[in-house]
């Protein structure tokens, strides 16, 4: 049997960081707004005629084989963590052999670890015969996740990665809930760039950190997580509205916002980058993830999408990445 898996990855808009727990529960009306893109992450499962578990990613260049019978040992396994972990929970009983990549670049900030999540536990769960219910897989997702990085996952990354599309993701005492935002997806894309900085992410946002210090009553933060939680609300309803340049204005004034929450969010050769598009016709600039390296997306005035990336294109170690909204999430296909 082969079962194939891929899901997209994200560009986050709006409210990063407060969709980690229990951030959001201090913050009435806590939301995100993201959209998916088809730079997707995959996962390939075929098995074998053995009790081998072969386990592989293309993009680190690490593969490691165990024996079924040694599947308990992959709770603690520090080689290829996640997937490890992954397979430990769904404890399958058959060898077989597991695949991933990912079309993203590496700490690209494009939520790439938690899309290879979803894809991989879309695979294993057809393994295992569909154990879970699909609505299941997003709190798999957070809590295995947890468990590799030892400190609580925010949720929004998952939502992109499992359903696709434009959404404003909701959080409150009752759940989360996903809201697909029905918006013209062209004329989102067409003023949207994204660029890959040519420098990987490296944890410009402590999210720990800050965490540590929401829960210890910090005044400012509260502050700072109360204007992000407003970015959202509007982000949402001027995209709903098709207030494009309502859009611009609202992410142009949450850049600074996010700089206060994280000093360390850009690097000195994002400043320039960012400097550069804003010359040349874009209007505001959104770091990606947790930022610190990664990638940018850029919102541009209406017609100077192409002027942004022209003006980029000629930068050192900048890759624009050619992308489409992806309206569909999750996928599976199963073969005898």
């Amino acid at each position: 049997m082969i079962i194939e898996s891929s899901a997209p990855t994200r560009v986050d808009l709006a409210g990063g960081t407060i969709d980690i727990p229990p951030i959001f529960l201090f913050h009435e009306g806590a939301s995100t707004v993201n959209f998916a893109v088809d730079l997707l992450a995959h996962c390939r499962i075929e098995t074998r005629d053995d009790e081998i578990i072969s386990i592989e990613s293309v993009d680190r260049g690490e593969k490691f084989e165990i024996g079924l019978d040694q599947i308990a040992s992959l709770k603690t396994e520090t080689r290829l963590e996640l997937l490890s972990k992954l397979i430990y929970f769904f404890r399958p009983e058959t060898g077989f052999n597991m695949t991933t990549r990912s079309e993203a670049p590496a700490g690209a900030g494009l939520a790439g670890s938690s899309t290879l999540n979803i894809a991989c536990i879309g695979a294993l769960n057809e393994l295992v015969g569909k154990r879970y219910q699909p609505d299941q897989f997003i709190q798999i997702a957070a809590n295995v996740e947890t468990q590799v990085i030892k400190v609580p996952a925010g949720f929004q990354d998952y939502y992109s990665a499992q359903y696709g599309g434009v959404a404003c993701i909701h959080f409150a005492e009752d759940g989360i809930r996903r809201e697909a935002l029905e918006i013209d997806l062209a004329a989102l894309q067409d003023r949207i760039v994204v660029i890959y900085t040519g420098e990987p992410r490296n944890s410009g946002t402590n999210n720990w950190e800050i965490t540590k210090r929401h829960i210890d009553g910090d005044a400012e933060l509260f502050e700072l997580f109360d204007g992000i939680r407003d970015t959202s609300i509007n982000l949402r309803q001027a995209l709903l509205n098709s207030e494009w340049d309502l859009v611009g204005d609202i992410l142009r004034k949450a850049h600074p916002q996010r700089k206060r929450l994280s000093p360390n969010m850009t690097t000195p050769h994002m400043d320039r980058i960012i400097d550069i598009a804003l010359a040349n016709g874009a209007v505001a600039p959104k770091v990606c993830g947790a930022g610190g390296g990664g990638c940018i997306a850029f919102y541009c005035e209406n017609g100077r999408r192409n002027d942004v990336k022209n003006s980029l294109s000629s930068s050192e170690n900048v890759e624009i990445l050619e992308f489409s909204i992806q309206r569909s999430g999750l996928s599976i296909t199963c073969t005898e």
